[in-house]
C-alpha cells in the first residue's frame, strides 16, 4: 500500500497534475513491483500565499509524501526516488532542484483498509521487495 500526498502551487498542480501523476505511479511500479491499478494519489493545491518555500526554488516547486507498509529494502526505496525524479523530469520538465520527496513506512497494522487492519489483508503484490 502507497498513499501519495503532492503539495504544491495551485497553477503548477493544475498544468501538470496528470504528468506527474503518471510519472510518480510510475516509479511506484518500477521500483516497488505495485499493480497498476493500485494508485492513491491526492493532490494538494495551495494558493501562493500559503505555500512559502526557499528562494532557490521555483513556482513549480512540489512536495510529494508517499506513506507505505514498511518492508522494502533501502534500495528499492532509492531506485523509487530516483525513478520520480526522473520520471517528472521526463514528463513535465520539473527538475530535481523543484521536487522533496519524503517516504514514511509503517507497519501493516497500522493501517485500517477495506474494513480490516493492513497486517490481516491478502495482497496481490509483494511488500518485501
Amino acid at each position: 500500500m502507497a498513499q501519495v500526498k503532492i503539495y504544491g502551487n495551485k497553477k503548477t498542480i493544475i498544468t501538470f497534475k496528470n504528468e506527474i501523476s503518471t510519472a510518480i505511479h510510475g516509479a511506484v511500479m518500477s521500483a516497488l513491483a505495485y499493480p497498476p491499478e493500485k494508485k492513491f494519489h491526492r493532490f494538494i493545491e495551495l494558493e501562493k500565499s500559503c505555500f512559502i518555500y526557499p528562494s532557490d526554488r521555483t513556482e513549480n516547486y512540489i512536495i510529494i509524501e508517499i506513506a507505505m507498509f514498511e518492508g522494502r529494502s533501502i534500495e528499492a526505496k532509492k531506485e523509487l526516488i530516483r525513478a520520480i525524479y526522473k520520471n517528472i523530469e521526463l514528463s513535465a520538465g520539473i527538475l530535481a532542484n523543484d521536487i522533496e520527496i519524503a517516504l514514511t513506512e509503517t507497519p501493516k497494522y497500522n493501517w485500517g483498509i477495506r474494513g480490516k487492519p493492513g497486517d490481516e489483508l491478502a495482497l496481490n503484490y509483494k511488500v518485501e521487495v
